[in-house]
């Protein structure tokens, strides 16, 4: 294990769009070195060591086992589909490894369940990639939740384009959207079980789910709503829109964290800077470079995984996205 004074070393497996961003954020943080990467293609290898600083030439293996054998990393970040997840990271941590594990952890809660044994009690050896955590906005908003008292209502909003459908088939928005309010939810109340349950689902003609709706209600009163869609068109921005109130005794607070305010025109609107996340020119910063640094402070053992990042914590979300898929059907 690497000394606090010198870099984790990480390895990055998957290398589709989140993985290579993964690797290329690594690859440029000083608390963090690019030791190796596992792809199922050589043509993805080569076309992430284009984008690498060229003093970056991280170990490359098309073969998890091999990968597990014969490289030289304290840890390894999982990015890989999420069919894929715990099959990979059943492997890793029995090789004796640390885990960041990219959400959600499985589309089965049964599947999910079956890490258990390998995880320490203080999930230590596993931390969810939850980037939410590390957004400034939503940071300074639980600051501010903590600081001023009781939560009465919390409502999520989280559009993505209807386009998804089609580079998605099977997803549906609980999972693939809604799970990320859910986590931050679950940090909000300090992971404490709701009793109430409900949802609603709309159907695109093709019969896939693309509204969902859902509500969750503390024995205390408090509740929280729920609405995750692939409905945006294409004028909007590619990357949806992503909104949260809150609403406590005497205060309210509003964060949109996705767009975020830069927007460009030319032949038309882009937002060039969607979520809290720059890879390029001038260093990695934002919400997944600061995910990154914590999960190096976790490998070293300075620092805990933070709350809403645990293992424990995504079986939680997990077991609420079951309770809320079948209030819906």
């Amino acid at each position: 294990m690497s000394t606090s004074k010198e870099p984790v070393r990480l390895g990055v497996i998957g290398l589709g769009d989140f993985g290579t961003l993964h690797a290329m954020t690594v690859a440029g943080i000083g608390e963090a070195q690019l030791g190796a990467i596992v792809a199922r293609r050589q043509a993805s290898v080569d076309a992430l060591r284009q984008k690498l600083p060229r003093d970056c030439a991280p170990d490359a293996f098309l073969d998890l086992d091999r990968a597990l054998a014969e490289s030289n990393v304290d840890a390894w970040i999982v990015a890989s589909t999420t069919a894929s997840h715990v099959p990979i990271t059943k492997k890793v941590l029995e090789a004796g490894r640390t885990v960041l594990l990219e959400k959600p952890i499985s589309g089965s809660l049964e599947e999910a369940a079956t890490l258990e044994a390998l995880i320490r009690p203080d999930s230590s050896n596993l931390m969810m990639g939850h980037i939410l955590l590390f957004n400034s906005e939503l940071c300074q908003l639980m600051e501010e939740a903590e600081q001023r008292g009781p939560i009465s209502y919390i409502s999520c909003v989280r559009h993505r384009p209807a386009s998804t459908m089609e580079h998605l088939p099977g997803e549906n928005p609980f999972h693939l959207t809604m799970v990320h309010d859910l986590y931050v939810v679950l940090a909000l109340v300090h992971r404490a079980e709701p009793s109430r349950f409900s949802a609603q689902v709309h159907r695109h003609e093709n019969g896939q789910i693309d509204t969902a709706l859902g509500q969750l209600q503390w024995s205390g009163g408090m509740t929280a709503s729920f609405t995750a869609s692939f409905l945006t068109p294409p004028g909007m921005p590619p990357d949806g829109i992503d909104r949260m109130e809150v609403f406590g005794r005497g205060w309210a607070a509003r964060t949109t964290p996705n767009p975020r305010p830069i927007q460009l025109y030319d032949d038309q609107a882009r937002w060039p800077l969607a979520l809290e996340i720059r890879a390029g020119s001038g260093g990695p910063s934002g919400m997944l470079a600061e995910q990154i640094r914590r999960f190096c402070r976790v490998v070293r053992g300075t620092q805990p995984v933070p709350m809403g990042a645990t293992y424990q914590d995504a079986m939680q979300v997990e077991r609420w996205i079951d309770r809320l898929i079948e209030c819906a059907t």
